[in-house]
């Protein structure tokens, strides 16, 4: 498994984990619970945002990872 194959594994887990604490934060009735959830989302998201920005790199600076 290539390290690109790694990161864009890494990018869905992280996309699913930002969509279950989005869930979450829509099924609480508790507002500390809720406002944990939107924040650790938007956590997640930038999260994303940082793993897509390294796979580019990776992809860019290492073409042997890039085997489609």
């Amino acid at each position: 498994m290539t390290v690109g194959t790694k990161i864009q594994q890494a990018v869905a887990s992280a996309e699913g984990l930002a969509a279950d604490l989005k869930t979450f934060a829509l099924d609480t009735n508790n507002q500390q619970a809720k406002q944990m959830y939107k924040q650790l989302a938007q956590n997640m998201e930038q999260v994303v945002q940082q793993l897509k920005t390294r796979e580019q790199q990776v992809m860019t600076e290492e073409p042997q990872y890039n085997q489609q």
